[in-house]
């Protein structure tokens, strides 16, 4: 099946002309069709352009105008980028009807590489939250087993990803939101160092800690779209003004001497007894590739956990803000509980949060970079949570589950580090487990290589979900 191939196999197809672009979107179409109605991934499916804008990339690629790796190749993503004359939900009531009159770089950036727009996914609404609930377009579900989460907020990319749908999607990441989907549905997600992806036309969930990032199901198709919406926007002045580096080039470059850091005091210790064993046998494929395990000890993460929840709240409540007084009804009871709590912190809270992150990020980088090139942690402490037990009407222990799944990626983006999740194996009951690599500002190339050679090494992102 042409759903089958990785997105860099599917690149290689339709640049050789051995399958046309227009075979693999009618595919992908077939794909969404049987699963849409089990994992409800998508908002909205745009075929009929899908075809259209493929037919066009036939014909140029026909001509010898190839444009790049994703020309041809049918992509989907997270319904919180603008897009000229087209709905950007949000997976939201209040924005349901909502139509911008501009693009976001993001979307302009991959249109111009000449990837193909299947539609838009489902996800958290205003993408607050790391389950995938969602009261208003319905509950994203796993396709590994219908009844667990899928992740969030980036529910529907991990979903539909890996559920073959699509060949690869952008999500976005402000606590975990690229890596939770990555790690419970079995495929790479990659949240990219603070002010590498442009945010322009990307409607917020905190201005300070919001990534833009891909999900894949290897890490070199994650390179592959980061590669075509990495760098400076002059619409986006949080963008860095370095020039981006060649994502695919040293993928194959290998990892022989480079020191892993395992976190012997924080994080690692803490995981359940069941996702223990993929994590151990990962870090024995590691050092198997040549890889230094170092142990170390990191600080605390709870700390910083609860500094970036500060943050969290009171960047999200302030935007928010108007609805919130307008339409409070319009959103969910959740949701609009995870907003309103950021009322009831003091400025003073929120400005002392701010000031102590450069302090944090040099402690950080003594702590664990002085010592290794990458940090290995879990993604997530705990194995996939059942769809009913993060409900919180319906499960009083649904907070302190939702807390736990993400301990070891909130704090990342409070430091702006880049991370990457990369799935490493399964539980008892088939649900994915996967590891997180935490590296230095604007070492993606690193963590990517790391991650492509340890795929290069094992079968998990092969495996293809039993539906």
């Amino acid at each position: 099946m042409p759903t089958d191939m990785t997105l860099a196999a599917a690149s290689e197809a339709v640049r050789t002309r051995a399958v046309s672009s227009v075979e693999l979107v009618d595919a992908c179409l077939a794909r969404i069709e049987r699963v849409q109605p089990t994992l409800n991934c998508f908002i909205s499916v745009e075929a009929e352009e899908a075809l259209a804008a493929a037919e066009r990339a036939d014909i140029e690629i026909a001509r010898g105008e190839w444009r790049s790796p994703l020309h041809g190749v049918p992509l989907a993503h997270k319904d919180m980028f603008y897009r000229a004359g087209r709905v950007s939900t949000f997976g939201s009531a209040i924005l349901r009807d909502h139509v911008p009159d501009y693009t976001s770089t993001v979307m302009t950036r991959l249109a111009d590489a000449g990837a193909i727009h299947l539609g838009s996914l489902n996800m958290a609404e205003f993408a607050a939250g790391p389950v995938g609930q969602n009261d208003h377009f319905g509950q994203v579900r796993n396709p590994w087993n219908t009844g667990h989460i899928p992740g969030g907020s980036s529910s529907g990319s991990g979903a539909a990803v890996a559920a073959r749908a699509c060949f690869g999607s952008l999500g976005s990441d402000t606590g975990a939101s690229c890596r939770l989907p990555g790690a419970m549905c079995g495929v790479v997600g990659l949240k990219p160092t603070y002010g590498l992806v442009s945010r322009h036309g990307v409607l917020a969930r905190c201005w300070s800690l919001d990534c833009v990032g891909p999900l894949a199901r290897t890490a070199r198709d994650a390179a592959m779209i980061l590669q075509a919406v990495a760098g400076r926007d002059e619409d986006d002045p949080t963008t860095a003004r370095d020039g981006v580096p060649d994502y695919l080039a040293g993928l194959e470059s290998g990892v022989d001497g480079l020191r892993v850091g395992v976190p012997g005091n924080h994080l690692y210790p803490d995981v359940d007894p069941e996702l223990r064993p993929a994590l151990e046998t990962a870090l024995s494929a590691l050092r198997d590739l040549g890889c230094e395990l170092v142990d170390l000890d990191m600080p605390d993460p709870d700390r910083m956990y609860v500094l970036t929840e500060v943050i969290h709240k009171c960047e999200a409540a302030a935007l928010h803000d108007e609805w919130i007084r307008t339409r409070p009804r319009d959103y969910s009871v959740s949701v609009r509980a995870r907003l309103e709590a950021g009322y009831f912190l003091p400025a003073t809270r929120y400005i002392q949060a701010q000031r102590l992150r450069p302090r944090m990020l040099s402690e950080f980088d003594e702590a664990v970079f002085a010592r290794a090139d990458v940090l290995f942690t879990p993604v997530t402490p705990i194995p996939v949570p059942r769809i009913e037990d993060v409900a919180i009407t319906r499960s009083g222990d649904a907070p302190r589950i939702v807390e736990t799944i993400t301990r070891c990626t909130r704090w990342v983006n409070y430091l702006g580090l880049p991370a990457l999740s990369v799935p490493c194996g399964f539980t008892e009951n088939g649900l994915p487990v996967g590891f997180q690599l935490v590296g230095r500002p604007f070492d993606e190339s690193l963590l990517l290589r790391l991650a492509e050679s340890y795929q290069s090494d094992t079968d998990w992102h092969v495996r293809t979900p039993p539906l």
